[in-house]
């Protein structure tokens, strides 16, 4: 149902028109993505290996039953050379949304937000600890905003802001500083991601966010 067409002017500036050997059209890069992802492959090698012989797969690329299919490392290779550092799946992200948006498919005056652990190729035994400004919950702070108001209200001063600082220790892997580390069940630790998601009513991802695992949905 959609119209993958509009990858084409979000890459054009990462081609060459006039110059190298013929390339792998860039949608078939993407699409090969979904096909990984949406169908729960493990890897780019196994990707290629089920579009190989799946029809429907080869059906939504656009090859015919003899046509070759690109080799397993064109992706990687074409992610590190073009799109890594880029916005470039946000944007696809976002195009796909709006066109379900404007089908009214999606229901945004509800959001669930959830989030998923995954565990870093990160030795556990390896960290710095580090001291780091504690996190404000958002509806502590909301609950002293609303009792001030309230105060004001009812003439009363209201009462000043908090000026201690809460700190606390954290672990910072030495491997991967970008993960966190995570307690699961209170039984096994570990340093792992966190892939926020939020949803409308109807099952809509609505945005995403990728954070270390100590950070709270």
């Amino acid at each position: 149902a959609i119209d993958f067409d509009f990858i084409y002017d979000l890459v054009k500036d990462t081609y060459c028109l006039d110059n190298g050997r013929p390339s792998i059209d860039p949608v078939v890069l993407i699409k090969m993505v979904f096909v990984q992802y949406l169908f729960g492959i493990r890897s780019m090698r196994q990707t290629i290996k089920e579009i190989e012989t799946n029809v429907a797969y080869r059906w939504f690329l656009g090859y015919g039953f003899t046509e070759k299919i690109p080799h397993f490392s064109t992706f990687g290779k074409n992610y590190v050379r073009r799109f890594q550092g880029t916005d470039l799946f946000e944007q696809i992200f976002y195009r796909i949304l709006k066109e379900a948006m404007n089908k009214g498919l999606v229901d945004a005056s509800v959001a669930f937000i959830d989030s998923t652990h995954v565990k870093a190729s990160a030795n556990k035994k390896k960290f710095d600890k580090k001291i780091v400004r504690a996190e404000t919950k958002s509806y502590q702070a909301q609950l002293e905003l609303e009792i001030n108001q309230d105060r004001e209200n009812h003439g009363k001063k209201p009462f000043p802001p908090k000026e201690n600082e809460e700190t606390k220790e954290i672990k910072v892997s030495t491997t991967d500083p970008d993960s966190g580390y995570y307690v699961k069940d209170e039984r096994e630790k570990m340093f792992a991601y966190s892939f926020h998601t939020a949803c409308d009513a109807k099952g809509f991802v609505l945005a995403t966010k990728v954070t270390g695992a100590n950070i709270h949905d």
